[in-house]
């Protein structure tokens, strides 16, 4: 392919000298007394953290034999306070499989006043770090030295690519607000790019050449993205401009790189992907073959492969769309990457005789991909698909300790995934959603004491996502904190047992048993008061924010049940009583019920929230946030009780 690319540019003979635009971006090293003097972002005071300048510039060089694709970055940071501090530390990814691309320069170095002078701390280069992450990614790292605040922190970088097909994503915004960003392009009149943007206007600079490819776009005093509740990623959220190649056409030249999803299923099944350790044998495989097509149905096949794997190799916390060490030694050594242990799972169940495809798949962290642009680089990690029916399908991965081959893991959901078909070498996109909802359910019994006690215990039933969240938590955090958990938002309740059940039994929901006691403030021998909201899953109100800059993905449909019955003390009778009533929102999306009973010195709550929508616009927060602040005012209406 690089050999087919020299041929083409060595006929097109197209280059013409040109340099940079840096009328804005100023020179590497050379600061002014108006950017060390900065104590805080303009636009946006609160920040740690400003991005002062960003500057990307692409072109091609003039070696006719191999012309390379050129990215030469700029950027230049300023730190306000402590908190600013963490922007030392600088990860840069670039494409090495087949050594398509190479960094060829990195620069970095701090700039501090100390004494009314200048005082340069630079990046030593045995502390830049280059290592891959997979067979077809690498990253660089470093750390910049003496940061405190004040500091200007400078980094310029250049990656080679031998392909043009290489053109990179440029993001505008960051997780810091930038008060310049700007992305330029020397093009040859031959080779023709699409752009494709999620950008909110003004420009303050916007050029395009004679075949309306963009080769200038500056945007100036953007807001920085920050983590709100339910968002997806970052990344999502940024203004950003992304280019592909289209075509290299001049004279009698004229071909066609505009990609397809078939083309990328192609990609990735060749032997220097993954297509290789899709039918590589591994070691002992014949006994599990052989025991698992002895098993009666496909599920009871798919729940023995899938348990094996997942309990036989751990996930060393890398994703990737390639293997790194390969099906075979992973298998072996016990440890491999997300595509080694979901290959090892698809050769497995293809061996008993199950029809499933390797999918191409992006996680939440990495961001949502795109239907629109045809790119790999969407995708991040390989999950194994396998068709039900028309309409029912399972998506597996096996990384994670607590998944099920029957539930598609959350960090998957609500975006698009390839199936790539390796008979007929296509690949098919398809939108992963879960509209089975994920059940909470909890069902408490409790005594109210005349002195201002609740003695009783809550079983809770969760099972689906709910199930498998309760049981990372616990077994990351330990019962102790888990406990500390089951109490959130209620303070006054002690935990006096806890039992689970069901934890290693992936077909049952997770059982929790707890007892528990409760001071009730406020009690003073003729009244008594209480919230009958106790052990909701839901948490605090996510929702407080009067603004949204974000998309809200629940990821998954959710149901929680929250059934109270509580025995009154001899002697007293309700005094005030929550109402029972309904609320929706207009589209129907959520729905809450609180119901309210009283029956021989028993007053029963229950609450349902019902959610029909996992993912709401940010145009819509406002119904949003009113809906929720009317859910949380009516879950903490309090139960009085008078003594008679």
């Amino acid at each position: 392919m690089n050999k087919f690319f020299a041929t083409v540019f060595l006929t097109a003979l197209f280059f013409a000298a040109a340099a940079q635009n840096t009328s804005t971006i100023k020179p590497y090293g050379k600061v002014d007394r108006a950017e060390l003097d900065l104590k805080q972002c303009d636009f946006e005071p609160d920040a740690n953290a400003e991005v002062l300048f960003d500057g990307g510039y692409v072109y091609f060089d003039e070696n006719q034999l191999s012309p390379k694709l050129v990215f030469d970055r700029h950027t230049r940071i300023k730190i306000f306070n402590d908190n600013g501090k963490d922007y030392a530390n600088v990860r840069i990814e670039y494409f090495s499989g087949g050594y398509i691309q190479n960094v060829s320069r990195i620069d970095a170095e701090t700039i501090n006043e100390e004494n009314g002078k200048i005082v340069i701390s630079k990046v030593d280069k045995s502390q830049i770090f280059d290592k891959p992450i997979d067979h077809l990614f690498s990253s660089v790292t470093f750390t910049f030295p003496n940061v405190k605040p004040g500091s200007i922190l400078e980094y310029h970088y250049i990656i080679v690519s031998k392909t043009p097909s290489a053109y990179p994503t440029w993001y505008f915004q960051s997780n810091m607000p930038t008060k310049y960003s700007e992305i330029s392009a020397t093009i040859p009149d031959v080779v023709h790019y699409k752009n494709y943007a999620h950008i909110i206007p003004p420009y303050v600079k916007l050029e395009r050449d004679a075949n309306q490819q963009v080769t200038l776009l500056a945007m100036a005093n953007l807001s920085s993205v920050q983590a709100e509740p339910f968002m997806t990623t970052e990344r999502d959220n940024m203004q950003v401009l992304n280019t592909e190649l289209f075509n290299i056409h001049g004279g009698s030249l004229n071909v066609a790189f505009d990609e397809n999803w078939d083309r990328i299923a192609k990609d990735a099944l060749k032997a220097d992907n993954f297509g290789d350790d899709m039918t590589r044998s591994l070691a002992g495989e014949s006994e599990i073959i052989k025991y698992a097509k002895g098993l009666k149905s496909d599920d009871e096949k798919l729940a023995y492969i899938f348990d094996l794997v997942k309990s036989t190799v751990k996930w060393n916390d890398y994703y990737g769309i390639g293997t790194f060490d390969g099906t075979s030694k992973a298998w072996d050594k016990k440890i491999g990457d997300a595509s080694e242990i979901n290959l090892i799972l698809l050769h497995l169940l293809t061996k008993v005789g199950l029809k499933v495809f390797p999918m191409l798949l992006s996680t939440k962290e990495h961001g949502k991909v795109n239907p629109a642009i045809v790119s790999r680089n969407q995708f991040n990690t390989v999950a194994v698909y396998l068709p039900i029916d028309s309409t029912n399908y399972y998506v597996m991965d096996a990384t994670g300790k607590n998944n099920t081959y029957k539930v598609t893991p959350d960090y998957l959901l609500n975006s698009f995934g390839l199936a790539i078909d390796g008979d007929t070498k296509t690949g098919k996109l398809l939108f992963i959603e879960n509209s089975t909802p994920s059940r909470n359910i909890v069902l408490l019994n409790a005594d109210v004491t005349a002195d201002g006690k609740l003695r009783g215990s809550a079983d809770i039933s969760s099972d689906s996502y709910n199930r498998m969240r309760n049981i990372d938590v616990y077994k990351k955090d330990g019962e102790q904190k888990y406990t500390e958990k089951l109490k959130e938002g209620n303070n006054s309740v002690k935990i006096a047992s806890l039992k689970l059940e069901n934890m290693e039994t992936d077909s049952l929901p997770l059982l929790e048993h707890v007892g528990f006691t409760a001071d009730l403030p406020g009690a003073d021998g003729t009244y008594i008061y209480f919230k009958p909201n106790l052990f909701t899953s839901l948490g605090p109100n996510p929702f407080l924010s009067e603004k949204r800059m974000t998309d809200i993905d629940f990821k998954h449909l959710n149901v929680y049940s929250i059934t109270g019955n509580y025995k009154l003390p001899v002697g007293y009778k309700p005094d005030a009583l929550p109402k029972s009533t309904r609320m929706d929102m207009s589209d129907q999306s959520i729905s809450f019920r609180r119901q309210v009973l009283q029956d021989e010195g028993v007053v029963t709550v229950k609450y349902i929230v019902i959610f029909h929508k996992s993912m709401f616009l940010k145009e819509n927060y406002a119904e949003l946030h009113e809906f929720y602040k009317k859910m949380y005012e009516m879950m903490d209406e309090q139960v009085i009780l008078k003594k008679s």
